[in-house]
């Protein structure tokens, strides 16, 4: 995943000028330097605004990752995991990136099909012992 290539041979570079970040204090690891470090990272990308994507592609992400953008369009991922704030960047870039790469691949249609006899067969066999099986516990039926 080192060199995530786009689907549409948009490249790594390219893409993330559009992104822009903030850092803020996070919480968890790191003691005294959680207090003092801004290592929380915030990517934000106005992907609406890009260049790099057409209208279709830019409908495809805002459809499938719109637990992510907000009401003004703004995809945002955060990261603060690490300890420094570069670790943490990556780690946006990174997710960010394997977020939209995977919002713009096509999903196949599910090819509807059957059980096979054999399966359906085994099933009902199963179904059948443990049925058994239960029954021979309790004595058989009471009246």
């Amino acid at each position: 995943m080192a060199n995530l290539a786009l689907i549409m041979n948009i490249s790594r570079e390219e893409l993330e000028k559009e992104f822009t970040y903030r850092t803020s204090r996070s919480g968890g690891k790191g003691g005294q330097n959680v207090n003092k470090v801004e290592t929380k990272v915030e990517l934000i990308w106005d992907f609406m605004q890009s260049a790099l994507f057409t209208d279709l592609e830019k409908e495809k992400i805002a459809n499938r990752l719109s637990n992510r953008i907000n009401k003004e369009n703004i995809f945002q991922v955060v990261a603060e995991e690490e300890r420094t704030q570069l670790r943490n960047k990556e780690i946006a870039i990174k997710r960010a990136l394997h977020l939209i790469n995977e919002s713009l691949k096509e999903v196949k249609p599910r090819k509807p099909s059957k059980p096979s006899k054999a399966s359906v067969r085994k099933r009902l066999d199963d179904k059948r012992k443990q049925a058994l099986k239960k029954i021979n516990r309790g004595g058989g039926f009471k009246f």
